[in-house]
């Protein structure tokens, strides 16, 4: 489609090149990529969580975060338990390295994003306002 208005295009490039740009950073200053670093985070924001409610809620599939839980588990910042409720599910939680990691990554990370919104001439915390209002009203709470 060429359309000069291509709100789709624009979002999803965007979006693509704020994860390199996180990905380098987090690669240099932590050795670790943005998918996994994300991961962590939103683990941090669920608290323990099934292995699920994790892959729900960032839209990938119960292999690919099982894979990505593995590994994290394996370097020491992610434990994973059998679910109290039964089953075969898994408990999945942060350790004390991984909420460290992800409040110091996660300060850094969100430092430098800062600057480079700011420095293309975008208020960030007007950019952050309306960004929120988008996601909410994508969501179904706007």
């Amino acid at each position: 489609m060429n359309h000069p208005n291509n709100l789709g295009l624009e979002l999803h490039t965007l979006v693509s090149r704020l994860e390199r740009a996180g990905d380098r950073i987090l690669r240099a200053d932590h050795g670790m990529s943005y998918r996994r670093f994300m991961v962590l985070v939103t683990v941090g924001e669920l608290k323990a969580c099934t292995q699920r409610a994790l892959a729900d809620s960032l839209a990938v599939t119960e292999p690919s975060i099982s894979r990505m839980i593995a590994a994290l588990a394996g370097t020491g910042l992610l434990t994973v338990t059998p679910d109290p409720a039964g089953g075969n599910r898994r408990r999945i939680a942060l350790t004390d390295a991984g909420r460290e990691l992800v409040e110091r990554a996660g300060t850094e990370l969100v430092g430098r994003l800062t600057e480079l919104v700011e420095s293309s001439g975008v208020p960030f915390d007007t950019y952050l306002a309306h960004t929120r209002r988008l996601n909410a009203a994508l969501g179904g709470g706007g």
